[in-house]
């Protein structure tokens, strides 16, 4: 649907698209200019318009179209984007809202992206089968045998047909009912287990995966770390603050708007406390130099950004929140902010923390409160989103107490760094924070008149109206404004690691299971979260494959990383994407012989092509764990995938087998759950193949006895009550049996490597279960082979 018109004086509303892509933070829609300006909204039917839409697709985050009204001299053309657009299955959260439908049924998003999710079998499953199909042979090759010994005689075929019959209790009809009453049992249990809580079961069908994973491909953040972030650093290029010096900037921040906000003072000095690069040649002046860097960069992180603040509606008032007329507006007991990102909010919460708050934003403007309580006020002309393929935002604004326009971009150190001017200090920097395991966002300015501005608005909403390749041509008016930009500063923002995260990726390791770590954040912060969780431990080697491009790079590095041995492997998705490309069957051969390995500046495709190299080049089962949207490809492709609902949403949580809450329970899931289950259901679906080889051994010894005859031996009840009364508690024993305590499993996690082994069900227990099932089918019906001495003295002798 276009959003044409809102109740909301802003002319914008909040939605949740939680029920569409699994995201909970809301996100923010606008109303068509020309119809929210509208008087009234009975106006909107007496206007002649008319809208371009492009065709039904996929993609839920991104739209082309044009809004166009007949009725004005000259028309109005409006263009359309993911902005004006309501999709199926959101709900409004803010105000009320008034469109039209452009897209109905089969067309709308929610229904293209509703896909048949694919069912996983797993690999008892797979080897149950097989065997069935095994027992079916023995079934014809054992009524062929009692045929030929009855001599073919009279109307064979028939008597054949009959033994087929009577042995057919031999193919264990039953067994799928048993394991599926017994999975249900074993999901029924993982999900009452008070030490793993909020742990839910998705798929029924594989809980005995969970027994014989041999690999584990895990996401970072969020997965391994806990999502919520913690501003570490400022980088200032000759100055650096800390978490113990962020007092500094506040005084700085305090000072500088003391004599107003456009005067920083000079006064405000950077104390010793400062650690410093350079030597400082001229104290005042470096002193000013500082501050006034200070105040600007904590003013560019208060503007460049998407968050809104949100304030609880007062009693009997309807949309009071919204307005920035009055103070009591902007109470910050009440305040919350929303974003698409936490680092967005972990931003302005420091910006608030050292005295410049976010405390209003709506669709045109953005409001700031000073340490004196002075409010900012800007006007948004322009906002710039964030996307994965540029790896940066920006924002134009205008102050409007001075009439400045300014252009603020924040992004990757890999997209800012041929934005920015030239520094000596930029790349170092962003090393030594992500060495740290900080997530690193370089900020940048640039300041333009009222005629550049408007030489790139002309230039800007000419492009936006292109009905073909219009994000090209927008992108490319974009980079020409992304020229030559100030450095202001480098951030640091800390994810910290998860509970247990360290001895629980100790416990996998003892059992056995590989551990690769698939992120999209840069090297160095990937290394060193790998560190800090123990994912490499301390006396093992770290070999960093170097960037690749070609065939022949691929093949030197590939040669070095063979001479290495119990080493730790981290790569880029570039250089594994090369890799790949010409020497797949190599390099995964070499990773797999590795402790862990860690992919760095992954896509979502490249996690789950990963998975799927795994699957194809190995016989092993693999899993993976993650908690954000770009994580589902991944766990839907993996052999079992869990999914833990984070800061991101539930997307992951809700596309995987099985859900948990904390990345620490994977290893009870895994060592107690996975382990029983696994084992009793190999015990269960050997138990149901016994019972019936039993039966069907009497049989062909009833017959033997009787000159091969096809005459049953049981009949009517006794048979059937056979298959589902009599033998019904050795079932239920077996689903619920336990060979060692919970405890006992987790602290002997090598009891787990056997099972990857398969040693529980295999073709030589199968064969072990055959000779049983002949030996006590044989027994049965047999008379004995003479007769008892039932004397006084044989009975004294014994």
């Amino acid at each position: 649907m276009i959003f044409l018109r809102t109740s909301e004086k802003t002319g914008a509303c909040f939605i949740r698209t939680d029920q569409l892509d699994g995201e909970t933070d809301w996100k923010l829609k606008v109303a068509v200019g020309c119809t929210q300006r509208l008087p009234a909204v009975g106006d909107l039917f007496s206007i002649s318009a008319h809208v371009y839409a492009q065709k039904p697709q996929l993609d839920i985050h991104s739209f082309e179209g044009n809004f166009t009204r007949d009725d004005c001299e000259p028309q109005i053309h409006e263009s359309l984007s993911i902005e004006n657009t309501l999709w199926a299955s959101t709900v409004v959260a803010s105000g009320t809202v008034i469109g039209v439908v452009i897209y109905t049924g089969k067309e709308t998003r929610s229904v293209l992206n509703t896909s048949f999710a694919q069912n996983k079998v797993g690999l008892l499953d797979l080897e149950l089968n097989r065997l069935t199909k095994a027992l079916f042979l023995a079934q014809v090759v054992l009524s062929v045998v009692m045929v030929a010994l009855q001599g073919f005689v009279g109307p064979w075929f028939r008597n054949l047909f009959r033994f087929v019959v009577l042995f057919s209790y031999i193919i264990p009809i039953s067994l799928r009912v048993n394991l599926d009453m017994g999975k249900s049992a074993y999901g029924w249990m993982i999900t009452k287990d008070e030490n793993i809580p909020g742990t839910v079961v998705r798929t029924s069908t594989i809980p005995e995966e969970l027994g014989r994973l041999v690999y584990l491909l895990t996401d970072k953040t969020g997965t391994l770390t806990q999502n919520e972030m913690i501003f570490k650093r400022l980088h200032l290029g000759t100055v650096s603050y800390g978490t113990d010096t962020m007092d500094e900037i506040q005084s700085h921040i305090i000072q500088s708007y003391a004599q107003g906000p456009s005067q920083p003072s000079a006064g405000a000095a950077a104390g010793g406390a400062t650690p410093s690069r350079k030597p400082q040649t001229s104290g005042p002046k470096i002193r000013k130099s500082v501050s006034s860097r200070i105040h600007e960069a904590v003013k560019a992180i208060a503007l460049c950004h998407n968050v809104t603040p949100v304030y609880e509606s007062h009693p009997g008032v309807n949309g009071e929140t919204e307005s920035a007329e009055a103070d009591q507006d902007f109470s910050d007991d009440n305040r919350t902010y929303q974003a698409s990102s936490p680092d967005e909010v972990a931003l302005v919460r420091w910006t608030e923390s050292v005295g410049l708050t976010l405390v209003n934003r709506d669709l045109t403007s953005l409001q700031l409160k000073t340490p004196s309580g002075q409010i900012l006020s800007f006007h948004i002309l322009q906002i710039f989103p964030f996307t994965s393929e540029s790896k940066r935002m920006g924002i134009i604004v205008r102050e409007e107490s001075t009439g400045e326009i300014s252009f603020y971009m924040k992004g990757a150190d890999v997209a800012m760094a041929t934005i920015v001017q030239y520094n000596d200090w930029l790349e170092e920097e962003c090393g030594n924070m992500a060495r740290e395991g900080l997530r690193t966002l370089v900020v940048a300015k640039k300041g333009l008149s009222e005629e550049q501005y408007q030489d790139f608005e002309n230039r800007y909403n000419q492009a936006k109206l292109s009905i073909h390749d219009r994000s090209l041509k927008v992108a490319a008016v974009v980079e020409s404004l992304e020229r030559e930009m100030e450095l202001l500063c480098l951030t640091g923002v800390e994810d910290q690691l998860q509970a247990d995260v360290r001895p629980t990726l100790e416990l996998l390791r003892n059992a056995g299971i590989k551990i690769w770590m698939l992120t999209g954040d840069k090297l160095e912060t990937a290394t060193c979260i790998a560190k800090s969780s123990h994912l490499v431990s301390r006396n093992q080697e770290i070999h960093v494959f170097r960037p690749v491009s070609n065939r022949g790079e691929a093949h030197l590095e590939l040669n070095a990383f063979r001479r290495k041995h119990d080493c730790t492997l981290v790569v880029s998705g570039d250089s594994l994407e090369v890799c790949l490309r010409y020497y797949e069957h190599e390099f995964v051969e070499l990773a797999c012989q590795c402790p862990a390995v860690v992919c760095c500046r992954c896509s979502p495709t490249q996690k789950a092509q990963i998975v799927r190299l795994l699957q194809r080049h190995t016989a092993n089962r693999t899993c993976a764990i993650g908690d954000g949207g770009n994580d589902v490809s991944m766990i839907q492709a993996a052999d079992c995938g869990i999914g833990i609902e984070g800061k991101e949403g539930k997307q992951a949580s809700l596309a995987a087998d099985f859900s948990i809450t904390q990345f620490r329970h994977i290893g009870r899931l895994l060592m107690v759950h996975g382990r029983n289950s696994y084992k009793r259901s190999a015990a269960l679906g050997q138990f149901v193949m016994h019972r019936g080889m039993i039966i069907s051994t009497m049989q062909a010894v009833f017959s033997s006895i009787f000159y091969f005859a096809s005459v049953p031996l049981y009949q009517g009840f006794l048979m059937v009550g056979y298959a589902t009364i009599y033998t019904m508690f050795p079932v239920f024993s077996l689903v619920l049996d336990q060979d060692v305590k919970p405890e006992m499993a987790l602290l002997y996690p090598e009891l787990y490597k056997d099972l990857t082994k398969g040693r529980s069900l295999s073709f030589k227990t199968f064969l072990i279960w055959v000779l049983i099932s002949v030996y006590q089918g044989k027994k049965v019906p047999s008379p004995p082979s003479t007769t008892p001495d039932l004397s006084v003295g044989a009975f004294l002798s014994i």
